[in-house]
């Protein structure tokens, strides 16, 4: 008989129709804090209301990881409910304390949990969430699992044009140099998540030569790996997502395309003038 397993990840990776149906998954939400008052992510505030409430009002908007106790209390419960093994893919731990909070909260309980950093968000967590998901639908052991997972993690290529670095470097996930080059030198700055982290391999003159890199290296991929998913991320506007999924489709007609929105967790420090894209190499 199989073992019964559930599945954790926090409210930065965007669930899709599939995900959401899913009773064996658990979302941990992200806390924000804004005009003195305390919300959790996609629970009780939205992506527009926050952005509203920056644009419109000037709201200083913050976040912070969920805690040991609310991992503890979440893993107790899954235990008492019959679970008999628990793996959560969380976003990278170079970005946010919540892998390490999962961590702490595992050796407070008795069920064994797998913490997994990802080292990424949004869609493309989850994305690695459903590649260990149908692993286990095919037998694999624990280990294999994340063994597998984590080789298809390491083939990720992640770029991102951000509106604006401000919030990104008050803070503290770009450094000040980064900020000063992005900000101060009227360039156009490539951010890519490299290993968890947020690095800037390329500068650009302006937002159309910014593109025209990143459809480049799109173009290295696709001519030497197995690329069979894009995933295009948005912060605000799907309006600007649409230019690049328009140009994407004539250029790789055989690519599925994955379009959704940040989050609002992700949207408070990249804000929503932002625009992502990211894929998997797989060896062909």
């Amino acid at each position: 008989m199989r073992e019964k397993v559930a599945w954790v990840t926090d409210s930065t990776g965007f669930l899709d129709e599939e995900l959401q149906r899913n009773e064996h998954l658990h979302v941990v939400p992200i806390q924000l804090h804004m005009e003195g008052k305390d919300y959790l992510d996609s629970i009780n505030i939205t992506n527009e209301e926050m952005f509203q409430a920056m644009s419109e009002r000037g709201a200083v908007v913050t976040t912070s990881q969920p805690s040991v106790g609310q991992f503890q209390q979440l893993y107790e419960r899954l235990e008492n409910e019959g679970y008999e093994r628990i793996y959560a893919f969380l976003l990278s731990g170079q970005l946010s304390g919540t892998v390490s909070s999962s961590k702490q909260a595992a050796q407070l309980v008795n069920i064994p949990v797998y913490t997994f950093d990802t080292m990424l968000l949004s869609y493309p967590l989850t994305y690695i969430m459903k590649k260990a998901m149908a692993l286990f639908e095919k037998g694999y052991s624990p280990n294999e699992r994340l063994e597998q997972a984590a080789v298809f993690r390491d083939s990720n290529e992640a770029y991102v044009l951000i509106g604006s670095l401000d919030q990104l470097h008050k803070s503290g996930r770009l450094s000040s140099v980064k900020y000063y080059i992005g900000s101060f030198l009227k360039i156009k700055p490539i951010i890519a998540v490299v290993k968890g982290k947020l690095e800037i391999p390329d500068i650009a003159r302006n937002e159309l030569h910014a593109e025209k890199v990143i459809f480049a290296k799109l173009k290295v991929a696709v001519e030497n790996y197995d690329i069979s998913d894009c995933m295009i991320l948005y912060g605000r506007f799907r309006q600007q997502a649409d230019k690049w999924i328009e140009k994407i489709e004539q250029l790789y007609p055989d690519l599925r395309l994955h379009v959704y929105p940040l989050g609002t967790a992700i949207g408070v420090h990249v804000g929503g003038n932002t625009l992502g894209i990211s894929w998997f190499k797989e060896k062909v």
